[in-house]
């Protein structure tokens, strides 16, 4: 058996990133332990947070250097690259409106389902997707 563990995400900030991911999207925050400093001498963390229930997580990974602080939010050129699904759309929709979430448009229904884009914290785009009835 195979399974996608993580997915890493590039963010400017650890707790930021955190905060976003738990309060805003309701992920869980699987684990953030201080991990082996890093080239540039600054402190490192093993930051992983992941959708209740969810198998795969996402490690949030601070910038580091310019190259890399150059791929912060612009991780797949500017297409959605992540995608979330939710059981019940309105209800996380509308729970993510108030927490701030930017969207970039309203809500709409495809074949696939319902779908609306969304920016995380670093300006990557996310569709908010629920499947087709």
């Amino acid at each position: 058996m195979a399974f996608l563990q993580l997915a890493a995400i590039i963010v400017d900030e650890y707790d930021p990133a955190i905060e976003f991911f738990v309060d805003a999207l309701g992920f869980e925050l699987v684990e953030d332990s201080p991990a082996v400093t890093t080239g540039s001498g600054q402190p490192k963390r093993w930051v992983v947070v992941r959708p209740p229930g969810g198998q795969t997580g996402i490690l949030l990974a601070r910038a580091e250097g310019e190259e890399q602080a150059a791929a912060v939010g612009n991780q797949v050129a500017g297409r959605v690259g992540f995608f979330l699904q939710v059981d019940d759309f309105d209800a996380a929709y509308q729970r993510m409106d108030a927490a701030g979430v930017r969207f970039l448009e309203t809500p709409r229904s495809e074949p696939y389902g319902r779908v609306v884009v969304f920016l995380d914290i670093a300006g990557n785009r996310w569709d908010l997707l629920a499947p087709a009835a």
